[in-house]
């Protein structure tokens, strides 16, 4: 398997992380995220297409959100908290602390 690409921090854009946590499935993944710490895809997928997941997790990769790398066969993802921090500081707590 290839790696994935991520965003450096000075590449997050403020619309992208916006974007991409105003679909309800992607915020489910970042709060989920926030909860367990680190997740594979299948963990988090909640029965939906391996497709549909495989899109939401590339927006979540490409705002930043999201950090994703394999094991074996397994796509473990994890938020990238500090990261976001840096460069938008408070914005992850604020939308974590909204609740579902």
């Amino acid at each position: 398997m290839r790696p994935f690409k991520h965003p450096t921090v000075n590449e997050f854009v403020l619309e992208r992380v916006l974007y991409a946590l105003s679909d309800p499935m992607r915020l489910e993944i970042v709060r989920r995220l926030d909860q367990l710490g680190e997740a594979s895809c299948g963990e988090l997928d909640g029965g939906r297409p391996k497709s549909s997941v495989s899109h939401h997790f590339r927006v979540l990769r490409d705002a930043g959100l999201v950090y994703t790398h394999n094991i074996g066969t397994t796509h473990i993802n994890q938020l990238r908290r500090d990261d976001l921090q840096q460069r938008f500081p408070g914005l992850l707590a604020a939308i974590l602390s909204q609740g579902a």
